[in-house]
């Protein structure tokens, strides 16, 4: 039984979960600040599901549509689909009855998130065709993830949101927009030949390596000024100062491993780096909510 969900949990990348979460939970607790960040064990659960059955949704839809391609490329050539570890029928199944878990955890959560439920998955979704046909699939991807944020806040205040939650909210999934499409160019320049030779989009075959690296550098920039922004409309202080600086930090390590390491070097700019830039920011975030704001310069 374990060694099957840790197949099919390997099949979806559930590990990459970490990416998309933090922001979530992040964006939970500030639209529950009122309750010192807490919104309910009933809605921390049902947006917990949410959030697992939507990338769910969306990995397996991109591992289906994939597949062929997948399957040529000697470093996704291994994975479940072409290997037949996992078969086309049931990886179709694993999608459908995520997207519908979606949608029956959003119907419980209030009439908006349900409306809206539909769209979501339209969206999430879609990212994994544009690589045929757009340069700016990056961008794509960024506003799938920048969802999770949104619909996070949604859950928990639903129609009763005001103006400056509006624009705390649009400023945090812009911020994430960035961050997605800055990773992702350096994720791309991995199949930079494969995309280049099969007719793939991405702004790293559309650009070039060292143009595509200049956009994911200002990218991250404008995401760190836009992170700044969000802490100072919530009126946060030391706490996500400091955590701001980590994830600055971060940031700029990542690139320069991009610049200066082998491409064996990325799946740690990628996913260590990015991973910690996730968790400070839900972790500076809840300890302003909770301390309410507590921590202050002197």
């Amino acid at each position: 039984m374990f060694s099957l969900i840790k197949k099919w949990a390997s099949f979806v990348r559930f590990s990459h979960t970490v990416f998309a979460l933090p922001f979530a939970l992040a964006a939970m607790a500030v639209a529950a600040r009122d309750n010192r960040g807490w919104p309910g064990w009933r809605t921390f659960g049902l947006v917990l599901a949410a959030m697992v059955c939507a990338r769910t949704c969306a990995m397996a839809f991109n591992r289906i549509v994939d597949r062929k391609s997948d399957a040529l490329n000697p470093r996704t050539a291994g994975r479940h689909l072409p290997t037949g570890q996992i078969s086309l029928a049931g990886a179709i199944a694993l999608c459908v009855l995520s997207g519908a878990g979606l949608v029956a955890a959003s119907h419980f959560l209030n009439p908006l998130c349900f409306y809206l439920s539909p769209v979501a998955l339209v969206v999430i979704c879609f990212y994994s065709l544009t690589k045929r046909f757009t340069d700016y699939t990056h961008v794509f991807l960024g506003l799938a993830l920048a969802l999770a944020p949104v619909g996070a806040w949604l859950a928990v205040k639903g129609e009763n949101v005001s103006t400056l939650e509006i624009l705390q909210m649009l400023t945090l999934a812009a911020a994430v927009v960035l961050w997605l499409v800055g990773f992702d160019i350096i994720y791309a320049l991995q199949d930079y030949e494969f995309d280049k030779a099969h007719g793939l989009h991405s702004l790293v075959v559309a650009w070039g390596q060292k143009n595509a690296l200049a956009a994911a550098f200002l990218a991250h920039m404008v995401m760190c000024g836009l992170l700044l922004a969000f802490g100072l409309l919530c009126r946060f202080r030391l706490a996500y100062l400091l955590g701001w600086m980590i994830i600055v930090g971060c940031l700029v390590l990542e690139h320069w491993i991009a610049r200066r390491r082998s491409l064996n070097w990325i799946n740690l700019a990628f996913f260590r780096l990015n991973a910690v830039v996730s968790a400070v920011f839900l972790i500076v975030t809840v300890a302003e909510v909770v301390f309410q704001g507590g921590f202050k310069l002197r």
